[in-house]
């Protein structure tokens, strides 16, 4: 088989290419064909700014994470050994100053990832092209900035990207929308529009046709048309494609949005799988390396720097070493039947430390996690007390009166409920359109699903500021404020917060009936 596309790697890295994609097919490893790229450290840490599309629209902001990760490399405080994007055919990039060791290891790495990407099922939705797209998308970007200037371009960019979370990432698999064509230009039946009136000779018309049927008919439609004004029918979680369908928007903008929620969702899968990715590439490098493409000289640094990988610190989960550990947990569970009624059943704790069916069910059955879990149902299902007690967790708290963090529980179900809880929407707030038409004045009237935590005020009000400005009329919030209901209001100019009983609330849906 041929390499068509590793032509410009130097000889040695196509080698060592060729040898880690021959391991990792061993391993039974999945994946689209792989390009590996390789650039100098600035070069990288540009392509990282972008997300890991040199060829992205512009915008101030990706200016300044490539400063942010530049200081950071010039200081020696973080380096990017490697980076890989979710397309057909993957796109990886190499830093030519790596050793060959960290050449390997990268290489195992990405394998790993490009292998979860083809095959986890969160990531079926998205395109594999997108590194076409988001070259389309930055042309179409940079056409608008030309006609209508930078500055009004780049300012409604800024709205649009300060509201990119507010998407519905569990709504991949459903069908919102009727399919239709942008050329299907129907007018509605004009026997709907109609009242009803039954044919009758003049002097019968008032006994047949009651002139008070007829208004009441006429009041009742009227009601209806207003109701359906209070779009939408429930509560709609996914506010730009609200924004996409309803705001007034000039073409141009509602294009620009369109083209921010296209990329959300894109990325949305890696923040819902961003445990288990780590997780599963981890996996690889480390079982590829240590079985077989270590030599003996690389050991030492190989070790070093898997361990810097690999290392946790204070006040932060790192993904890399909860995914491979609960990954091999797994894997160790179900080589020796650790699981299933007649495990959990059993209360005999030195016979439960020494079970061995010798089910030798490991490997297949880390595939099949891969293949169905993300982050949630992953630590959900295969969290167990047993596994939080060898890895020494516990939940943790803030102490206001010693001013510092404690720790809260060492008990597996506080320990779950917290990392559950910070991997839940990617630990940010439910929002939900209500109702577009509050109050009968075309405003936009929004739903905080209060989980317990009450919103950061001033970043809910910008948000409310850059929605109001693609509203272009009042925008509302309802939610929780000092334990109180309250409602936020934005109209253009202002901002207020107003306490509400309950019986003030303005429209009672669930948002567990959301769309």
């Amino acid at each position: 088989m041929g390499i068509p596309y590793d032509t410009k790697l130097p000889p040695d890295l196509r080698a060592l290419k060729r040898e880690i994609e021959g391991y990792a097919h061993e391993y039974g490893l999945d994946f689209y064909e792989t390009i590996f790229e390789v650039v100098e450290a600035e070069d990288l840490n540009e392509i990282a700014a972008y997300g890991g599309f040199p060829t992205r629209y512009p915008h101030w902001s990706f200016g300044m994470a490539f400063e942010e990760l530049k200081k950071g490399y010039d200081y020696g405080l973080s380096k990017i050994y490697e980076m890989v994007i979710n397309n057909d055919p993957c796109y990886a990039y190499l830093m030519r100053c790596n050793h060959t060791v960290d050449q390997k290891l990268v290489m195992a790495h990405v394998y790993g990832h490009c292998d979860f990407f083809k095959n986890n099922a969160y990531f079926a939705h998205t395109s594999r092209k997108m590194m076409d797209e988001m070259a389309n998308h930055g042309v179409r970007i940079r056409r608008y900035v030309e006609k209508h200037g930078e500055d009004e371009v780049e300012a409604f960019v800024d709205r649009c990207m300060s509201i990119d979370d507010l998407v519905d990432i569990h709504s991949t698999a459903i069908r919102r929308r009727e399919e239709h064509s942008r050329y299907d230009f129907k007018e509605k039946e004009e026997d709907q529009l109609r009242l009803t009136r039954f044919k009758s000779k003049d002097y019968m018309d008032d006994y047949i046709n009651p002139p008070e049927a007829l208004k009441a008919e006429e009041e009742e439609r009227r009601k209806k048309q207003e109701e359906s004004l209070r779009t939408p029918e429930h509560p709609e979680k996914d506010v730009l494609l609200f924004l996409i369908d309803h705001a007034p928007l000039k073409p141009w903008q509602r294009d620009i949005l369109s083209i921010i929620r296209d990329e959300a969702y894109y990325f949305a899968p890696q923040g819902q799988t961003k445990i288990m990715n780590e997780g599963w590439a981890s996996y690889w490098h480390s079982t590829i390396m240590t079985t077989r493409a270590l030599s003996p000289s690389e050991m030492v640094d190989y070790a070093d720097h898997h361990s810097g990988t690999m290392a946790t610190s204070r006040g932060r989960l790192n993904p890399y070493k909860l995914g491979i550990e609960l990954l091999r947990d797994i894997e160790m569970r179900w080589n020796t039947g650790r699981f299933g009624k007649d495990f959990d059943d059993c209360d005999d704790l030195d016979k439960r430390r020494t079970w061995d069916t010798k089910l030798g069910l490991g490997r297949k059955k880390i595939f099949e996690v891969r293949r169905v879990h993300n982050d949630i149902t992953f630590i959900d299902t295969f969290l167990t007390p047993e596994f939080c007690q060898e890895h020494k967790m516990f939940s943790f708290n803030y102490d206001e009166q010693g001013g510092n963090y404690v720790i809260e529980s060492r008990e597996f179900e506080k320990i779950k409920q917290r990392i559950l809880f910070g991997l839940t929407n990617f630990g940010k707030p439910w929002i939900y359109v209500v109702d577009s038409n509050y109050r009968n004045r075309g405003e936009l009237l929004l739903r905080h699903e209060h989980n317990g935590i009450d919103l950061k005020l001033d970043k809910a009000a910008d948000t409310l500021a850059n929605i109001q400005a693609l509203w272009s009329r009042p925008v509302h919030l309802h939610t929780v404020v000092d334990n109180q209901p309250s409602l936020m209001t934005f109209d253009g100019s202002n901002h207020s917060i107003k306490n509400l009983g309950e019986s003030d609330d303005p429209r009672k849906h669930s948002p567990g009936k959301a769309k």
